[in-house]
């Protein structure tokens, strides 16, 4: 006889908020280890994951707003945004619609860096996941979508949106 819906229904949640919080955790520990070894302070390992979150989202970042998402003054955006560039992360890139603004993206150097520590990371990540057919992994898809968004937004009502 199966037991009380709901309770189930609340075990699975509290088991899948467990594992993003392992996850989180886990991320956290790779990304320490990255900027480790690459000489870089955790606001540097923060800016370049935005950076690269925003421009695979398709909205690449400003200094300005990478100064504001890290909680920086904008001259301590921009210092931080000269080293990353200095150090050949990101470029620096002309805004389309304002010749004022740039735009910040990973260089291909970059790129190569990230690729060279990231790469064994996806391929056990490959492995790891061969034995799930696509049905499975576009229910973790969802999930792990919602999971983020609602992350997104309680953020946002505890500091105001992201990027503007």
């Amino acid at each position: 006889m199966r037991g009380n819906p709901a309770s189930e229904r609340e075990g699975l949640e509290r088991e899948l908020a467990d594992l993003v919080r392992a996850l989180s955790a886990a991320s956290t520990r790779v990304a320490h280890d990255f900027a480790h070894l690459h000489e870089l302070g955790e606001n540097d390992m923060r800016a370049l994951m935005l950076i690269y979150m925003a421009d695979v989202e398709g909205t690449p970042m400003s200094t300005s707003q990478v100064a504001q998402a890290l909680g920086l003054t904008p001259a301590g955006g921009s210092y931080l945004v000269d080293r990353l560039v200095h150090s050949g992360h990101i470029r620096r890139e002309p805004h389309p619609n304002d010749r004022r603004k740039t735009l910040l993206r990973y260089s291909e150097s970059g790129m190569e860096v990230a690729r060279g520590f990231f790469g064994p990371l996806f391929r056990a990540n490959h492995r790891a996941l061969a034995g799930h057919d696509d049905a499975a992994l576009a229910a973790a898809i969802s999930v792990l979508r919602a999971v983020v968004g609602s992350m997104h937004g309680f953020s946002e009502t505890l500091n105001g949106p992201l990027r503007h």
